[in-house]
Formats: C-alpha cells, structure tokens, sequence
C-alpha cells in the first residue's frame, strides 16, 4: 500500500467560485480518518446537488489524503498524526485546531461536519460555527471541555448513552455503512490486480488500531493467532491491510517468510475496501468499520476487536451478520474457511440513511443552530 509523505499542511487544486455562497450555503467536512472518506463521498455529492458549496480538509494519517485522492476528492491536507502517546496526541489535536482556523476564517461555513473530528470541535468552538459531530461508537472518548453543538448517532444507538442534552442529538437510521454500501459497484480488475487466486479462500485482514484510546491488547492477541491460524491452513490467501506505513513494517518483520511466500500479501495501492472484500470470501478485522462494511455486503465477517463492544456490532452479532471472536479457541471453533458463494451483484438496498443524514445537516446549516 502506498504511503504519502505529504506535508503537514498542503492543497489541492481548488475549483473556481462564480459567485459568492451565503454562510448557510456552505458547509465545512473535515475527513479524520479513513472511513470518513468513503462515509462522506455521497453526502458531498448530495449537498452540491442541493445547492451547497462544500469545503473538505483532510489529516494526513491512516491514508486518508490517498484515499480522498482515490475518490477524486478537491480537499485542503491539514495536519498529520502524532502517534499513540497520549501527551502527544492532545498536543497533535490542539495544533491541528489551529492549523484549521486560517483556512476556516476564511470561508466562514455555516456549519461544521465530521465524524469524531477533536480538532474540527475546538476549531469551531473558536470561531464560533456550529458543529455537528457524527458518531457511531458511544465508548469514543470526547473532549472534556469543548463539546460539538450537535451529535449525531445511529438510532440503534441509545440516547442515553451519548450522555448529552437529548434535545442536541439526532439521529439516522440504519448503521453508517448504509450510507454509501448501497451504491457500490464490484470492479473486478482487482482480482487481477492484487493476483487473487480462484482456487483460494481469500480472506481479508485488518489489524487492530493500536494507536487508538479505546485499544485493548487482547486484541494483538487475537490478531497474531489469526495469522497463525491462517499460516497453517491450506489454500488460503491472505491480503492485510495495515492502518499506516509503521504497522506494514512491523508485520513484514514479524512474518517474512508468510510475505515471501505471497501467503501474506499488503496492496502496493490505496484500493476500495468495499470492492477488495466483495472479491474476497470472509473478513477478519481488529476494527470496526470494515466489519461493519462487510456485514453491509452480506460477506462473512469475524471480530477479533476486544474493547468495550458498542451498540452496532452488539445488533450486528445478534442478527447474525458478524461473528464476534472473544478467543483463540474462537478462532478454531467459529471461523469458517470457505468460498463465499458470492451473488451476481450487491443488493444495493437503501435504508435511508442518506437522506436522513443530509436532510438534518441543511436543517442545522440553514437555521444557523
């Protein structure tokens, strides 16, 4: 997988104005980490379709810049990640604030959007704009003294676990990955691209995000077993998707021969992870927006995150669209190695998501909160 070395700070070609929107009229999405990226893709088009003038910044980290490159994105790279070390993560937070204002006095949006973006929440407590943080993870860690206007959650998630003022939270039905799954279309030059194999199961990796605040070490646990457990089984073909440059290297180091042997294998490219999975046969995942993509799809998907279980993957396992893997006997007993008998095409049944999503962020932008 490609990683960027991009400044801290850096733009992309910005497209001409022909006039002058109102504040209402322009909203303000930072994109913080990788799924925001595919999350945001057809709300942007929605509001522009709408009449809206959307400005996007993105943080370099996680592949997100390669990513928004990927969807053809016109964005604003602003700031970059600071590691798992707490101390730094705050300072990384708070520069990257101030690293946002100059760009954001300027365009002075009616209304800010992210999802969990910290450093959009103190930018736009600072300048005074609205924000609306989306979130779908109640364990997620807030900022202690600086809180969004609104939040926004799916509705499976209970209000009083948001442990706000009801009256500020909105929410959507469905989960987030309903927002856009329903629009996918399989490319299959990928198959040929990464060298999937036919007569292999494919299973598609993702390791835990072990610079996250809500990481618990089971889960590197759970993770190294995983690939143990795969190493030994036949006819399998592994594709691992490392969160950032410093993750791909530690596993190429921890599992050189599984590498050489093309057994383990990481994209040279940024690919779309909703793609890379249809043409796979299951999904084991430390994180969860690809578990939850992938029960989006109907492909078979295990857990192996071990932190608090959130509301959504809580509903997920009990309908019986993800599995959750709480041990290494887990891994023996529940994962099932087999072809996925994959339909002629994705359901693509919208949940209106969407449109509840993008109906509530012009109702916030044009009543100014």
């Amino acid at each position: 997988m490609k990683y960027s070395a991009s400044p801290a700070i850096s733009e992309g070609p910005i497209e001409p104005r022909h006039s002058e929107p109102s504040a209402s009229k322009r909203i303000w999405i930072d994109l913080d980490n990788s799924p925001h990226v595919p999350f945001f893709a057809p709300i942007v088009e929605e509001l522009k379709k709408r009449g809206y003038s959307v400005t996007l910044t993105a943080r370099d980290a996680y592949q997100v810049c390669e990513l928004a490159d990927l969807f053809r994105f016109t964005y604003r790279c602003v700031g970059r990640h600071w590691g798992k070390h707490r101390i730094l993560k705050v300072f990384g937070t708070c520069l990257r604030a101030l690293q946002l204002i100059p760009t954001l006095a300027r365009e002075r949006p009616g209304l800010a959007v992210s999802h969990g973006s910290r450093s959009q929440v103190i930018a736009s407590v600072l300048l005074g704009i609205p924000s609306l943080c989306i979130l779908d993870y109640e364990f997620s860690q807030s900022l202690v003294i600086m809180k969004p206007t609104w939040l926004m959650t799916p509705e499976i998630i209970a209000l009083s676990a948001t442990m706000r003022n009801t009256h500020r939270v909105l929410q959507y039905p469905g989960i987030k990955e309903d927002v856009y799954a329903p629009a996918f279309k399989p490319d299959p030059s990928i198959k040929s691209r990464l060298g999937l194999d036919e007569c292999n199961v494919v299973v598609v990796v993702r390791p835990p995000a072990t610079e996250a605040h809500y990481h618990n070490p089971k889960s590197d646990e759970l993770f190294a077993a995983t690939i143990e457990f795969l190493r030994d089984s036949p006819n399998v073909q592994v594709i691992v998707l490392p969160r950032n440059h410093k993750q791909a290297v530690s596993l190429r180091r921890s599992w050189p021969a599984l590498f050489a042997s093309r057994k383990l294998s990481i994209p040279e490219h940024p690919e779309d992870g909703l793609n890379l999975m249809w043409h796979s046969d299951l999904v084991i995942s430390g994180g969860g927006t690809m578990n939850r993509e992938a029960a989006a799809l109907g492909i078979p998907v295990y857990s192996i995150f071990r932190g608090s279980i959130g509301a959504v993957d809580r509903y997920l396992s009990n309908s019986a669209r993800l599995v959750l893997i709480e041990s290494v006997e887990d891994l023996r007993t529940k994962v099932v190695l087999a072809r996925w008998s994959r339909p002629a095409a994705p359901q693509n049944i919208a949940h209106g998501a969407l449109a509840k999503i993008v109906d509530d962020i012009i109702l916030l932008a044009e009543s100014r909160c």
